[in-house]
């Protein structure tokens, strides 16, 4: 049994797969969903007092709550799985089966039982007194935010599950009660986390990744130094995710503050420390010296990193589901407007089961956009990923910075993809200078050379870069530039197009920025029709 991926013939996958696998999808999807209304029918039989109308608002909503959260498994996982899969630590197969477990798992286990119904205390609910006019503000805000991640996954942009219910409670509100239901403090919070959010994983992610190529990559001796190196990258893993484990993980469980948290985590890092430099040691001196050989010894971090984000994912985004409907319930059951409400347990499994039907059935989709449509990943850049999403969480939530988990995830993979096309333009305008300092010679020559600087120690490298250009210029090969202005722009088009796909990244971003309008405009829509179909 491994998690090593396999390559597999994708013309014969698309032509084969999707038109049974579409149908099986379906059926699968309705089945769910039809098993969740009869549930639902069954419980609102059973509450006293719950007259007719009462009873099939909680069936809709409880089949719109389990939509929503199959689209949340479908798209916001991918966050998660996306790079461990991208990188080959995992196949398609693992990852969908290990996410859906520890989703499952986060969300039952942890999840509360009692969760917020106003994600982000977007709208003042003091200002609406009827608990029915209520339970349809939640279920039209519901049904826009399922609606919106549905269109999303489909076109291939993962986007925040928590901005779209934001946007659909604020959008409801609005149509419900007017502009001054809306708290828009928390809205331009909401606006600089666009910026914040990707900047900071993007950042935190490329610094990671060229901290682990001056210590590693670049050095002679990559066995030796990865022996050195690679345990205190484990341990500083083990560090983030133990910290952010009780911060977030098991925040609905225990409460522990940040100080506590990062002494924990640091404990915990020192033991892993202490438990994995042997065998890393032992396994580096069985692989070759080469990136590929220092690629395999953070296959295994990846994947409990993986498992461990989606058991968080799990616990904490559930809420985006089930919270809107645990207020509905609310509301029909005691006639109440709650800003909390307790979760019964069905609910709580609802969740957990869309989550995990979501993923199991649509998630290879933007598991694959992630991990492979946006640029090439290997362990040690998915590793980068995972420390960046992990660290930018932890800082922003005790910042109290509204951020968003996937805007994070995905910036890291952007900031992993600019760093090495900027490494890989650097390195092409390298060779320029060598080919110019050695005019005249011969190609083998030249070929020796790039050879001993690939090999050469970082401070070896500037020195022989800063001879070979003195030569080039004696020579007057170049004149003041290796490359002319044409030649630099005809080069760095050529890294874009290869290393970072912009198409990708104009489509997720623009997806990330209409997301809070958008499914603010569609469930005032779904609000003002259903208003005026109850009351015809």
């Amino acid at each position: 049994m491994t998690f090593t991926s396999r390559s597999h013939d994708k013309k014969a996958r698309s032509r084969f797969v999707p038109r049974h696998l579409n149908v099986l999808q379906l059926g699968a999807s309705v089945a769910f969903l039809l098993l969740v209304g009869l549930y639902a029918s069954l419980t609102g039989a059973n509450v006293a007092g719950l007259g007719s109308s009462a009873v099939w608002l909680l069936i809709v909503a409880a089949v719109v709550g389990g939509y929503m959260a199959m689209n949340i498994g479908a798209n916001d996982v991918a966050n998660n799985m996306g790079p461990a899969v991208g990188s080959g630590a995992m196949t398609m197969g693992w990852a969908i089966l290990v996410a859906a477990v520890f989703e499952a798992l986060g969300a039952i286990i942890a999840g509360g039982d009692v969760v917020g119904t106003i994600k982000g205390g977007i709208i003042d609910i003091a200002q609406i007194g009827d608990a029915t006019q209520f339970a349809w503000l939640m279920f039209a805000a519901l049904l826009a935010g399922a609606l919106w991640l549905h269109l999303a996954t489909a076109i291939g942009a993962p986007v925040s599950t928590t901005h779209s219910i934001i946007g659909a409670v604020m959008g409801a509100g609005i149509a419900a009660g007017g502009w001054g239901l809306v708290n828009w403090g928390t809205i331009g919070g909401i606006v600089i986390s666009w910026v914040v959010s990707p900047l900071s994983g993007g950042l935190i992610a490329a610094g990671f990744l060229y901290l682990i190529k001056r210590s590693i990559t670049y050095r002679n001796d990559m066995t030796e130094a990865a022996t050195r190196v690679v345990p205190w990258l484990i341990a500083a893993m083990s560090w983030a995710f133990a910290s952010y484990m009780l911060l977030k993980g098991l925040g609905q469980l225990v409460k522990v503050s940040l100080g506590p948290a990062l002494v924990a985590g640091a404990l915990f890092g020192l033991l892993v420390w202490v438990l994995v430099r042997g065998p890393i040691a032992r396994k580096a001196q069985q692989l070759e010296n080469s990136k590929d050989g220092v690629n395999r010894l953070f296959a295994w971090p990846l994947v409990c990193s993986a498992a461990l984000l989606s058991f968080a994912h799990g616990a904490n985004d559930v809420a985006n589901a089930v919270g809107p409907l645990a207020a509905i319930y609310e509301a029909v059951k005691e006639g109440a407007v709650a800003s909390k409400a307790a979760t019964p347990l069905w609910i709580m499994v609802l969740g957990a089961l869309g989550l995990a039907a979501g993923l199991a059935l649509y998630g290879a989709k933007l598991i694959r956009t992630v991990g492979k449509e946006i640029t090439e990943l290997d362990n040690m850049r998915a590793y980068a990923i995972a420390m960046a999403a992990t660290l930018t969480v932890i800082v922003a939530s005790q910042l109290g910075m509204p951020v968003s988990t996937t805007h994070i995830s995905i910036g890291a993979v952007f900031g992993v993809g600019f760093l090495r096309e900027l490494l890989k333009v650097n390195y092409a305008k390298m060779e320029a200078v060598v080919f110019a300092g050695h005019q005249g010679g011969d190609r083998a020559e030249v070929e020796a050379y790039l050879q001993r600087f690939e090999a050469a120690e970082v401070s070896e490298k500037k020195r022989m870069l800063s001879d070979m250009k003195q030569r080039a210029k004696s020579r007057e090969a170049v004149t003041g530039a290796v490359l002319d202005k044409n030649e630099q722009k005809a080069l760095k088009k050529a890294y874009k197009k290869e290393i970072v796909k912009r198409s990708a990244v104009l489509r997720i971003v623009a997806a990330w920025i209409v997301t809070v309008p958008a499914t603010a405009v569609l469930a005032a829509i779904l609000y003002h029709f259903m208003v005026a179909l109850l009351a015809a």
